[in-house]
């Protein structure tokens, strides 16, 4: 075997929650050799701040900025153009990558008629990144692997591609060298196919156990970081969700600048929900918890959460603080610690 351990980043909510933050935060240490993307493609976004910098990754694992081996799996769907872009954007932002960016073979390739297909959605609000077509079509087993495309007579000139492509299971478990894995997933566990709100849901599966459908075998988990927000976003056109017209939410969209990584499109703001928040935090088997952006209710001055179908409002963060521990420690046995980060650029 040579994985020595995986340990898992899972977004609890709906997205957007910062888990990149805590990636590029978790990758810096010397814990990790890889970082593995999960799932997902170029549908998501991750804001980083790098060396005083901000950066906005789409594909691209954010153990590069690290200089760590940084692989997308085979659960995720490659649009490849945009990822050359991002690389060579990466490039140019003065971040060395050649050598470090590796493609599983099995992953599948998101086309031009998948984004074509995608750009005339309107029912369920998606990020028009050909996502959920180039999923339909692997699903359907009419897709193409990068595999494949490399095989083929292709577009892209193979020799001077940014990335190169690889056998995962090879990697992971023939090589000598025993991996620490840092894996990274994309959206969130209620935008999950089969645990979200369907179909109010992105295609690909957003749990901890997508980790494992990418080669890290079960038993090698170590730990499972669960992030959220200390207050819920969503994009989307699930309806109902939130009163758009509240001030309070109005302005904590301003104040926390919510706004996506990947389409610019606002994000409904609402409270956190705590019984959705233990309900994913209990199927993922979090043992570490990162609640972002508490210091957004702290510059708004309005804390609030919703528990049990009920409105808990606080006036102060200390109380607001108190409250989401004690239930939380309380509902899932597993958890050993909560962060509270009060700061964009770090946990």
């Amino acid at each position: 075997m040579a994985i020595d351990y995986a340990d898992v980043i899972v977004d609890l909510q709906y997205g957007d929650t910062g888990k990149g933050k805590v990636a590029h935060h978790l990758a810096a240490s010397d814990e990790y050799d890889m970082v593995l993307r999960y799932n997902g493609g170029a549908n998501a976004g991750h804001t980083v701040y790098h060396n005083g910098k901000k950066i906005v990754m789409h594909q691209v694992p954010v153990g590069v900025l690290h200089g760590k081996v940084s692989i997308i799996g085979p659960g995720c769907v490659v649009d490849i153009p945009a990822l050359v872009k991002e690389i060579k954007e990466l490039n140019a932002a003065g971040i060395a990558t050649e050598g470090l960016i590796f493609v599983d073979k099995r992953a599948h390739v998101v086309t031009g008629d998948h984004l074509y297909e995608d750009k005339h959605d309107t029912k369920i609000g998606t990020t028009k990144r050909g996502i959920g077509p180039a999923y339909r079509d692997k699903y359907n087993r009419t897709g193409i692997t990068i595999g494949q495309m490399e095989d083929r007579n292709n577009p892209y000139d193979w020799p001077d591609c940014p990335f190169e492509i690889i056998d995962i299971y090879k990697l992971l478990h023939q090589s000598t060298f025993k991996y620490r894995v840092l894996c990274e997933g994309a959206q969130g566990f209620h935008l999950d196919i089969d645990w979200g709100e369907y179909p109010y849901v992105t295609s690909s599966h957003c749990t901890v156990g997508s980790a494992c459908l990418n080669g890290i075998p079960p038993h090698k988990i170590r730990r499972v970081y669960g992030v959220l927000k200390a207050y819920e976003t969503y994009v989307g056109n699930r309806a109902n969700y939130t009163d758009e017209s509240n001030p309070i939410f109005q302005e904590i969209q301003r104040v926390g600048q919510e706004f996506g990584a990947t389409t610019s499109r606002p994000r409904k703001v609402n409270w956190m929900n705590l019984d959705k928040v233990i309900q994913a935090m209990q199927i993922n088997g979090v043992s570490h918890m990162i609640i972002n952006k508490a210091d957004i209710l702290q510059e708004v001055g309005k804390f609030g959460v919703i528990h049990h179908e009920k409105e808990y409002q606080f006036t102060n963060y200390v109380a607001f603080n108190a409250f989401v521990t004690s239930i939380l420690y309380e509902h899932v046995n597993r958890l050993a610690t909560i962060t509270w980060s009060l700061s964009p650029n770090g946990i």
